[in-house]
This record gives structure tokens, C-alpha cells and sequence, in this order.
């Protein structure tokens, strides 16, 4: 049998690594309902652009009517609380017409359309809270909706999230604050910058790679949530273990080495891969340990005598 050394090989201080372009979700916003009703008008379709504060979808509903009376008639009684005659009423009155307009506003009412109340009406129209892109629209014309009942989703895409991973091995070399560039297949001669905000707390058992999240500038609106990205990541140089490929051995679902353990003897061990541009190598991400030796060029041969050795044994 011939064998191989695991060689340890110097990386450069750029990290390249495979991401994904997300909305960030503290820029994204729900549109519920607060009441039972009817959607009665929505001049807003998916993939429009809104403003804070735009009209998006009218409802109907007998509880506007009921808590806009309450507020007018609060109103009514603070102005009479001004007589003379009801001296020492007025921080009753003002507490009732807090309590009547915050209800207005928990149900979901405008300080603007508030403030033009002159008679109780039962359709209110729900404004956008932020400007943005409609993701979803769920308002169809004449159907009833329920508290909770989502009506629209609005986001933001000034600024992304691209959602890199990294391989273990190489997290030393990543942290918090680094600057990262990210080029997408539909922009190859645009940089994105960014930098990076968070990183997964756990490992992916399966790939044993860890999501870093990254903060990017969206310059005209082009990244698109659902976008591959590839991630350049400033950082400091490192070293990864490689073995030629000849020296694994792919076996179910799994890749095998055949590692040296002493004279005339070797033990089959899973050996864990990741991506590596050097052709005719395989990057090594664990199972194998720098300096360990390796068969090369037999493993289809060695595996299938192992093989027969384990049925031997049972």
C-alpha cells in the first residue's frame, strides 16, 4: 500500500464563504388586525412601494363606531367640565379622553384621522407603519378578518442581511465588527460591503459550519431576499488540512480515509470534507489530524477488504 501525509496548508486572509441575501427582520413590519371585520377597499398590491403612513387597506367595523362615540362623548364632557359649575372635574374628564384615545389607537386609528373625528363612522382606514415594499398581501376586498388576522407584510431593503457559513475550523479567524464583501451571480462586477453583526451560537452537526450574519448596504434596492452571495471576509490568515482526493473513499453517505496506525496496520476512519479550489485536493474538516498518514491510490480496494474482514467478524 502506498500512503500520503495530511499536509496542513496556509490560508490567505481573505475568507470566501457561500450566503444567502435575507430581509432584515427588525425592518420588516406585520399589518393585523385589531378587530373583527369586513376589508372593505386596499389600493395596495404586492411588490408596491409604500410610505409611512399611506392608506393600505380600509376595514369596516361596528367597534370603530362603538369606541369613536366613546372618544367624541369624552371630548363633549371635558368641554363641559370647563363651567363653573363643574369646577373640580376637569382631571376626570381629561383621564376619560386619554382612556377613549388610546383605545382608538390600540384598535389601530391614525393620531391624524383622530384628530379629524367629527362623527362616528364604522370604517377606519389602517396606514402603513413604515415605508417599504409590500411582501405579502393577504387583503382581499370583502372578506371578514379576525384579531390577529394578518393583513399585510412590509419591509425594507436599504439595508440586508447576507447569511454566510463558516466552516468551524475557520471560526478563530471570524468575529464580530470585521468588514466582508459580497458579490452575487446577478451583479458579478458589484461589490456589496457590510459587516458582521452576528454569529450562530451552535454548530451544524451535518456540515460543521456556523452561520455568520452580516449587515450589507442594498445601493439601489438590486439584492433581493433569496439571492446567492459569495462572501469575501477580511480577516487574518489561517491554515486548513488537506489529503489528495485518491486518499478518501466514499461509502453509503459518508467519505472514509484509511489512516496509518502502525506497522502493516490501518483503521477505517470518517473523515468530514469542505471545498477546497486547489484540484486534485479535499479540504479536510474532521476526522483526520496534521501529519497522520494516509492510503492513497487503493482505497476502493482496502474498503472492500475491510469489508470482508466485518462480515468475517460477525
Amino acid at each position: 500500500m502506498s500512503f500520503t501525509g495530511v499536509q496542513k496548508i496556509a490560508l490567505p486572509d481573505v475568507l470566501e464563504a457561500n450566503g444567502v441575501v435575507t430581509f432584515d427582520t427588525r425592518r420588516v413590519a406585520k399589518i393585523v388586525a385589531r378587530v373583527s371585520g369586513r376589508i372593505e377597499a386596499s389600493p395596495i398590491a404586492v411588490w408596491d412601494q409604500v410610505r409611512k403612513g399611506e392608506k393600505i387597506v380600509q376595514l369596516y367595523s361596528p367597534d370603530f363606531m362603538t369606541a369613536e362615540a366613546e372618544y367624541l362623548q369624552s371630548l363633549s364632557t371635558a368641554s363641559l367640565s370647563k363651567a363653573p359649575q363643574m369646577a373640580g372635574t376637569g382631571n376626570l374628564a381629561k383621564a376619560m379622553v386619554q382612556a377613549a384615545r388610546t383605545k382608538l389607537e390600540l384598535l389601530g386609528m391614525d393620531d391624524a384621522d383622530i384628530m379629524k373625528l367629527q362623527t362616528p363612522q364604522p370604517r377606519v382606514w389602517i396606514r402603513s407603519p413604515i415605508s417599504g415594499t409590500v411582501i405579502k398581501n393577504k387583503a382581499v376586498i370583502g372578506s371578514q378578518v379576525n384579531p390577529g388576522d394578518v393583513l399585510f407584510v412590509v419591509g425594507t431593503l436599504n439595508e440586508v442581511w447576507v447569511t454566510a457559513q463558516v466552516y468551524e475550523d475557520d471560526l478563530a479567524r471570524v468575529h464580530e465588527g470585521q468588514e466582508l464583501q459580497a458579490v452575487t451571480t446577478a451583479f458579478p462586477n458589484q461589490v456589496f460591503r457590510g459587516i458582521i453583526t452576528r454569529i450562530s451560537p451552535d454548530i451544524d452537526p451535518k456540515t460543521h459550519t456556523a452561520a455568520v450574519r452580516c449587515d450589507v448596504q442594498n445601493r439601489g434596492l438590486q439584492l433581493k431576499p433569496g439571492m446567492l452571495a459569495r462572501v469575501r471576509i477580511l480577516t487574518k490568515a489561517g491554515y486548513a488540512l488537506v489529503v489528495p482526493q485518491g486518499a478518501l473513499v466514499f461509502d453509503t453517505d459518508a467519505y472514509y480515509a484509511f489512516v496509518e496506525v502502525g506497522e502493516n496496520a490501518v483503521e477505517r476512519r470518517k473523515v468530514d470534507i469542505g471545498p477546497w479550489s486547489e484540484q486534485g485536493y479535499t479540504r479536510v474538516v474532521s476526522g483526520l489530524k496534521p501529519g497522520e498518514r494516509v492510503v492513497i491510490g487503493q482505497t476502493l480496494q482496502v474498503n472492500a477488504l475491510w469489508h470482508r474482514a466485518v462480515e468475517a467478524g460477525s
